[in-house]
């Protein structure tokens, strides 16, 4: 979080630290005075009506509406700043699920789960909705959490000012797996991302396993671009293979991982609404060669 690689984090850094500083010298201030209170003896009880009117004024009045003024009018001008942004030009849909996270490019069509694509150094607006429960969207380095609420549409603006890979997470406890609800931004050059839209705009040609795919119950619930699987209960699977996850984030894409999962995901993930396969060996090593070639 103290990491920032967006100008979005950056305030909300720039922030923390300072009531870090302050929370610091409060607390110094505080426990010298108990010490040398505890360690400074008077011989003789202090004279009565002694004037000490100053120091309750000082000490506890004037100081505290000073710290809390100033780290009041910081949070006030960094929320401000926050809702300041430039205007964006493109716009993402991004849904939670129980426990997934759908992505829509509205632009370009696309769509994907668990991974979100953005070019850096461009102001991108996410539109964000929950399908079920309440979710928080969270990518820490790159900006603060905002909540997910059902049948609501709540913005956040974000702006990356380095390339790579974010780790995000859902911020608000919504049931079984909300420890494996997570996710990734991956923030590429404007050329970079250009391409990968294009690669997701493009039908997919692999051959071996779709049928399979459509044959099964896998093309109800999922989307394969090119195909004629369009379910919308599960995550759309155009890109899969080049995904780095499977299931939000609970093990890593690899053609074991994604073996086991479409076998039994309850294994993996328990509550996961994926039912499990009965498809013998042959046909689920085809079907787990086809998803990963999906590019």
């Amino acid at each position: 979080m103290l990491d920032s690689a967006g100008r979005e984090a950056r305030h909300v850094a720039g922030l923390w630290w300072f009531m870090f500083v302050v929370a610091v010298a409060v607390y110094v201030l505080v426990a010298a005075m108990v010490v040398i209170g505890v360690l400074r003896r008077r011989a003789a009880e202090p004279e009565e009506g002694g004037d000490r009117t100053g120091f309750v004024w000082w000490g506890g009045i004037v100081m505290p509406v000073v710290i809390l003024g100033v780290l009041a009018y910081l949070t006030v001008s960094t929320t401000t700043a926050l809702g300041r942004n430039a205007p964006s030009n493109l716009e993402i849909d991004v849904t939670g699920h129980d426990w997934w996270w759908e992505v829509r490019y509205p632009e370009s069509g696309l769509r994907t789960a668990n991974e979100v694509h953005i070019p850096v150094d461009r102001t991108v607006e996410l539109r964000l909705h929950s399908a079920d429960v309440l979710h928080s969207f969270w990518v820490p380095r790159l900006a603060g959490k905002v909540d997910m609420v059902p049948e609501q549409t709540n913005p956040l603006r974000i702006r990356a000012e380095r390339t790579g890979t974010f780790l995000g997470e859902c911020a608000e406890f919504c049931g079984l797996q909300h420890a494996n609800m997570r996710f990734v931004v991956v923030v590429q050059t404007a050329e970079d991302y250009a391409q990968w839209v294009v690669a997701g705009q493009a039908p997919s040609t692999a051959a071996q396993g779709a049928a399979l795919f459509e044959r099964q119950t896998c093309a109800g619930c999922h989307t394969i671009s090119g195909t004629q699987a369009d379910g919308t209960v599960g995550p759309d699977l155009t890109d899969f293979g080049s995904r780095q996850w499977i299931g939000a984030k609970a093990v890593p894409n690899t053609p074991e991982n994604l073996l086991r999962w479409i076998r039994d995901p309850g294994s993996i993930k328990p509550g996961v609404l994926m039912p499990p396969s009965q498809l013998p060996d042959s046909e689920l090593r085809a079907l787990v060669a086809y998803l990963e070639s999906l590019r």
